[in-house]
């Protein structure tokens, strides 16, 4: 890729010459990327040309890839050997000052290495991870699971085991350069396609790095698998983590926050070629990483990368390092759900017309041992919305799962119902929830963050009945909105989830509006109503327990109360019966 103000440069390294490119304006800070296997430096080309626009962006060929010459053994591809020749090229394109540097694959394996190497430790000032482990640390990592777990460490090292095949294969006389030279050259880029969706052109030289690359492997895995170090790490590090990574797991890089002082971690849904799929991305990510380090100030979205990480061992809860939004937090379903899910080790936003609920709840949120804000938030306020949202971008980073609960109640004839009352009951119960899940989906999306949306509905949204069809409709209108929603976002990674609770006892009744009653009758209709729901006993704990499990199954709908459960197979077993039952007038006196 041709790319203005660039240069080629060659450079001699031991017995191998090493080829390529420095791009961007001189004086800006200096990032270097290393390419993995079987690739060359034009992996980067798209990364190059977003990042080069402000940064001096420095790629080469590893040795024996692209235009770099290789070593007459496979001894030459030791990591030691790819520390010299990273040294040449730093000391070459940056005599004076320290670089930034990327790495993928087993470009990332060698920027491990480089942390720690004492050729290249003292020239590095960031580092980015992609798809890549340290070999030291992965292995060491492996070896204390089968200390301290013993059989129970066996599934998960088998389940990465099973992604590193190509590992064992690449050890086998013959067998993999054979592979190459038979066909996995020439069908390469239809490989990328299937596996990672991605449109390359193939190149010249792949059967040679696909060959030369094999030896990355066959020098330098056996010596670290019984003799690897804990190495410990100082430099501030950036964790990019590919969820569907069908070669090097996620829970690969769990644990590192033990050993990496000053690690932020953030897992993507990409699979593994992520500076092809997404090289917009990766240069984002670098130039917010690179400014941070550059200036010393800090950004919502690192202290949340930080968090992750710090929670990525063993001993964490399922949610941990997720960041998770309640509205209506205040009481009720919406407290209980913020309480159980900090249980299970996620951060909360607690939100509430009522600020000094909020505050509480949050309170209790840290006393469980989470990180916990509040603010007062009114779901209705469109604007309200739009700028918490910006807020929460500026302050704490990316929502990982969102809870619109946030509800009031409305009960009393259709007639009787005026305007004023249902634009009250539309814009809470309704237009909460969309602006909820439009503006934190559309940032999952975007962010390529994996994450989960739950919509607080009813049994009202199936169970029609006399005196609620204000609040009905809104609850009808949220069980369907969110069901498409749900098929709309099943291929980005987002789970979505409709709760409809039965009779629950929340408090909910004290603040009900019972339409075209008097202030009297309005105190003793509440009174009538809040003691039938404290009979039946039904707690919010109870919903928040559903809301729990939705998130982590990723049900699509969860019914919690017997009345709830029977209310839906009668609709659909009977509805002339369901709808004779709705004639009831079962409103409190």
């Amino acid at each position: 890729m041709a790319l203005e103000n660039t240069a080629a440069f060659r450079v001699d390294s031991g017995e191998v010459t090493l080829a390529g490119q420095v791009s961007g304006p001189e004086g800006a800070p200096a990032v270097v990327l290393i390419h993995g296997y079987p690739d060359d430096s034009t992996v980067w080309d798209g990364v190059v040309a977003d990042l080069a626009r402000d940064h001096r962006v420095i790629t080469y060929d590893v040795r024996g890839a692209g235009l770099s010459s290789a070593p007459s053994s496979g001894r030459g591809y030791q990591l030691g050997r790819l520390m010299s020749d990273l040294a040449s090229v730093i000391d070459a394109q940056v005599p004076s000052g320290k670089v930034h540097l990327v790495g993928h694959d087993w470009g990332s394996i060698q920027g491990w290495q480089a942390l720690v190497d004492g050729r290249t430790r003292a020239r590095i000032a960031s580092y980015t991870s992609i798809s890549g482990p340290s070999l030291d640390l992965a292995f060491s990592a492996m070896r204390e699971r089968l200390k301290e777990d013993r059989l129970a460490a066996l599934p998960p090292m088998l389940g990465q085991l099973l992604k590193s095949w190509y590992i064992v294969a690449f050890h086998l006389p013959m067998l993999a350069p054979g592979l190459w030279r038979a066909g996995v050259a020439r069908l390469w880029p239809s490989i990328l396609k299937r596996t990672d969706g991605i449109a390359v052109e193939r190149r010249a030289g792949q059967l040679r790095d696909g060959v030369n690359g094999i030896n990355l492997y066959r020098a330098n895995f056996r010596e670290r698998i019984f003799g690897a170090k804990t190495p410990t790490v100082d430099h501030p590090v950036q964790l990019l983590v590919p969820t569907e990574d069908p070669f090097v797991s996620p829970a690969v890089f769990d644990n590192l926050s033990d050993h990496v002082h000053n690690l932020t971690r953030e897992d993507l849904r990409s699979g593994h070629w992520l500076p092809l799929s997404d090289p917009a991305l990766v240069a984002g990510r670098v130039r917010r990483f690179v400014a941070h380090v550059e200036s010393g100030e800090d950004c919502a979205a690192l202290a949340q990368g930080r968090r992750r990480a710090a929670r990525h061992r063993r001993g964490a809860g399922p949610f941990a390092g997720r960041l998770a939004l309640v509205t209506g937090a205040g009481s009720g379903i919406g407290r209980a759900t913020a309480l159980a899910l900090a249980e299970k080790g996620a951060d909360i936003i607690a939100t509430d017309i009522n600020l000094e609920a909020a505050e509480r709840t949050a309170t209790l949120a840290r006393l469980i041992g989470v990180e916990a804000t509040a603010r007062r938030l009114d779901v209705a306020d469109a604007a309200a919305m739009e700028a918490f949202a910006a807020w929460t971008d500026e302050s704490l980073g990316t929502v990982d799962i969102v809870v619109n609960n946030a509800g009031i109640g409305l009960a009393g004839d259709f007639l009787d119902t005026t305007t004023a009352d249902w634009h009250r009951v539309l814009d809470v119960n309704l237009w909460g929830v969309i602006h909820g899940a439009r503006l934190f989906g559309q940032r999952m999306v975007d962010r390529k963050v994996p994450g989960h949306i739950v919509n607080v509905a009813s049994a009202a949204a199936y169970m029609p009945a006399r005196g609620l069809s204000a609040y009905a409709a809104t609850k009808a209108a949220v069980l369907t909105m969110t069901t498409c929603l749900r098929a709309e976002l099943a291929g980005q990674g987002i789970g979505v989830s409709t709760i409809c609770p039965g009779v629950i006892d929340t408090g909910i009744t004290d603040r009900t509006t019972f339409v075209g009653a008097t202030p009297e009758e309005q105190a003793r209709k509440r009174s009538s109503a809040s003691r039938l729901y404290a009979r039946r006993a039904l707690t919010a704990d109870a919903v928040a327990a559903d809301i729990v499990k939705s998130i982590e199954g990723n049900r699509p709908l969860a019914m919690v109360g017997i009345e709830a459960v029977a209310g839906h197979l009668l609709g659909r077993l009977s509805p002339a019966l369901m709808r004779r039952l709705a004639a009831a007038d079962v409103m409190p006196k």
